[in-house]
């Protein structure tokens, strides 16, 4: 994967994926509303600067849940980030049941762009790069 890592943090690492022209984000461990909040933020200027259309969501290293961010990652987030560009956004469930209720919470709260949830990285990955 020819990358370039834009933000390493022990909570959340994000990288623009020059092959597939997408930002990619590994969430780490635990998350609460402010670490959620911060990371977004950090994707929507990233996905600005990089003017991609694309985001590959890694929670699969996900050790918690996050929940108090639900609602305003579906209603102020989501909106925020389809107004800077984004199309198209693969998510990848942790195996954590409370982070991927978590994730179930915040697809309530948001109807663009279009997202689809995963179970793995090579499926989200495939059906990224059709779209």
């Amino acid at each position: 994967m020819a990358s370039r890592v834009l933000l390493s943090q022990p909570n959340i690492l994000i990288a623009y994926d020059y092959e597939n022209e997408w930002l990619y984000t590994d969430w780490l461990g635990d998350q609460n509303l402010q670490s959620v909040q911060e990371g977004c933020e950090q994707m929507l200027e990233f996905l600005k600067a990089e003017r991609c259309t694309k985001v590959l969501n890694n929670n699969t290293s996900v050790t918690s849940m996050w929940s108090d961010a639900a609602e305003w990652g579906g209603k102020v987030w989501f909106p925020a980030m389809a107004a800077g560009g984004l199309k198209y956004f693969a998510w990848v469930y942790s195996s954590n049941l409370y982070s991927r209720l978590s994730t179930d919470l915040t697809l309530r709260y948001t109807s663009s762009p279009i997202i689809a949830t995963f179970e793995d990285l090579p499926t989200a990955s495939a059906w990224l790069r059709q779209m």
